[in-house]
């Protein structure tokens, strides 16, 4: 990203050209920040037989899938469509590990016919998954009894979570394994999303790696993921390096008492996504209020809900005049509901300061890479955008607009 003549860049193309060529809202992606961010956290983990599994909720876009691919990722799937679309891309069945929730059998089904590692997080779904499939490997996951995150709905550990059997439940999983002849090779947790502060992970890190010594065949510990990343300009990076090495040197330590050494797995979706994407949209409506100035842009929550779902911060800027005189100013989206409106606090409806908007200026919404198209849907039978990848100063299309029969 960077500002050229006033205008918004993104690899080396504005922002107006892209939606002069590809038409508005649109998703567009920076190659090169998704690779140097994928790496960026590989070359942080100084322990040496580490595994990073993209989690692909965040952004399941099939060319993303496949220069995750290419960098050596594997994948962290929750669905049987992530596993189809991780193995369209090139993945193969080692580098995948499915992590359902509630799963049904038929999904289970579906994990034994592709030759899926599942990692179950449940007593009950230990035994249907013993039935369907005895003397096999599985992985199990743990609620540590610790959770974290952005905002409540995306904390998944500790005793208001679904997720995850916890963690003094081991003799009952003992059991349970023995009884379908089911081998463990992996533990794992994942306690939350967004998170900047590591203190809460270290400490989910000692009670997990604690539970893992009383597994004797574990093949690999997996931390989950929830790195996050700054949204709002206050908000600083996570010191990567530092995280890296605690994390190494913590899991190092533990291996020498367990006597051998494992793989240690994270599962990075938004730290590798987030930062590389920006929703486009076009200013179409101007209008004020007793209290506010209203921007109204050509796209809305169905195409990215995280303002109205969890009240997200998300950085704006205006892509058609990046650096004039600023205005207080409110964005709102074009869906028939209240609550669609990009620019919300803590409080709901808050204003920005934005540089002068007018008709027709482009909007860039930013860190839209993690959970923006994923989480996007047809409310309004407003039809999807499309996607575009850049790199270099060129761009390419990686899903098509929707058309109005894509609607039936």
């Amino acid at each position: 990203m960077e500002t050229i003549n006033n205008k918004l860049f993104l690899g080396s193309v504005s922002a107006e050209a892209l939606i002069e060529k590809f038409g508005s809202p649109l998703y567009v992606y920076e190659e090169d920040k998704i690779i140097e961010q994928y790496n960026k956290l590989k070359d942080a983990i100084v322990y040496p037989k580490k595994k990073l599994y993209y989690a692909a909720k965040a952004n399941t876009n099939i060319e993303i899938l496949k220069l995750l691919n290419n960098e050596g990722s594997c994948i962290d799937a929750v669905s049987p469509e992530e596993i189809y679309l991780s193995k369209k891309a090139g993945f193969s069945s080692e580098k995948i590990l499915f992590t359902g929730n509630n799963t049904s059998k038929e999904d289970f089904k579906y994990c034994i016919e592709n030759d899926i590692l599942v990692n179950i997080g449940s007593l009950d779904q230990i035994e249907q998954y013993g039935k369907l499939n005895p003397n096999s490997k599985i992985s199990i996951r743990i609620n540590p009894d610790v959770g974290a995150g952005h905002h409540d709905h995306c904390i998944t550990g500790g005793p208001n979570s679904k997720f995850g059997i916890y963690f003094n439940k081991i003799d009952e999983i003992k059991q349970m394994v023995k009884k379908y002849n089911l081998m463990i090779v992996g533990i794992h947790e994942h306690i939350g999303s967004g998170i900047l502060d590591t203190s809460k992970f270290l400490l989910a890190m000692d009670v997990l790696l604690k539970t893992a010594k009383e597994f004797d065949n574990l093949e690999f510990v997996d931390f989950g993921g929830g790195i996050g990343v700054p949204y709002h300009p206050k908000e600083k990076q996570l010191d990567i390096a530092e995280f890296g090495k605690s994390i190494s040197d913590k899991f190092n330590d533990f291996c020498r008492d367990y006597g051998k050494e494992l793989y240690l797995c994270l599962e990075p979706g938004r730290y590798i996504v987030a930062e590389s994407g920006f929703l486009l949209a076009k200013v179409v409506n101007k209008k004020s209020t007793p209290n506010y100035v209203f921007a109204g842009i050509n796209t809305g929550f169905n195409h990215l809900i995280r303002p109205a779902m969890y009240g997200s911060y998300h950085h704006i800027l205006n892509a058609s005049n990046m650096e004039d005189e600023e205005e207080k100013i409110v964005v709102a989206g074009n869906v028939c509901e209240s609550g669609d409106v990009f620019t919300q606090g803590e409080n709901g409806i808050e204003e920005r300061s934005l540089p002068k908007i007018k008709i027709d200026d482009i909007l860039a919404i930013m860190q839209a890479g993690a959970y923006g198209f994923s989480m996007a849907s047809n409310y309004n039978s407003r039809r999807l955008p499309a996607e575009v990848l850049v790199k270099q100063g060129e761009s390419r299309i990686i899903r098509k607009r929707q058309k109005f029969e894509d609607l039936i």
